[in-house]
C-alpha cells in the first residue's frame, strides 16, 4: 500500500505524512510546479503546470489498495475507478456509493457561476476537520500497521 497525497492546496500534507512514517507506509506527494513540497519521509514527485497535469500522474501512479487524499472529486472518481481508497481532507471516504452525488454538486455549482451566480466558498478550517482526517486515515492504516 502507498498513501498518494494530491497536494496542491491540501491541508493536511504534514498529519498524513506524520501518520505514515509512524506505520512505516510508503507516502507519495503529487504536486505540480506551482507548488513545492520536501516533506521527508514522504518522496516529493513533481509535475509540469498544467490543467490536471498531477492528477494524471497520480492516477498513473496507483495500484488497487493505494490510498489518495484529495479534495478533488474528479480525481476521486478516476481513482476509486483503479481501485484505490480515497479520503478528502476533512476525512469523508469517497465510495461508489456518494462520488456520483459529489461530481452532480460540483457540475451544478459550476454552471451556476458560468451564468454569473455566486456560490459560497469553503468555511476557514477547523481543529475538528484535523481530527476527523486524523481518525479516518489511521483507520486505513491500522490494518497495515497490525500485519507489519
Amino acid at each position: 500500500m502507498t498513501v498518494f497525497i494530491d497536494a496542491d492546496g491540501c491541508p493536511v500534507v504534514d498529519i498524513t505524512v506524520g501518520l505514515c512514517a509512524a506505520a512505516g507506509v510508503e507516502c507519495i506527494i503529487v504536486c505540480n510546479t506551482s507548488h513545492v513540497f520536501e516533506k521527508p519521509p514522504a518522496k516529493t514527485i513533481t509535475v509540469g503546470k498544467g490543467n490536471d497535469s498531477a492528477d494524471f500522474a497520480l492516477v498513473n501512479m496507483l495500484v488497487r489498495g493505494d490510498v489518495v487524499i484529495t479534495q478533488d472529486y474528479g480525481l476521486a472518481a478516476m481513482c476509486l475507478a483503479r481501485g484505490a481508497v480515497c479520503v478528502s481532507q476533512n476525512g469523508l471516504a469517497y465510495t461508489g456509493d456518494n462520488i456520483d452525488g459529489l461530481l452532480m454538486q460540483r457540475h451544478t455549482s459550476k454552471k451556476m457561476r458560468a451564468a454569473g451566480g455566486r456560490t459560497k466558498g469553503p468555511a476557514k478550517r477547523t481543529a475538528r476537520q484535523d481530527e476527523d482526517f486524523k481518525q479516518m486515515l489511521e483507520k486505513i492504516l491500522n490494518p497495515f500497521q497490525n500485519s507489519c
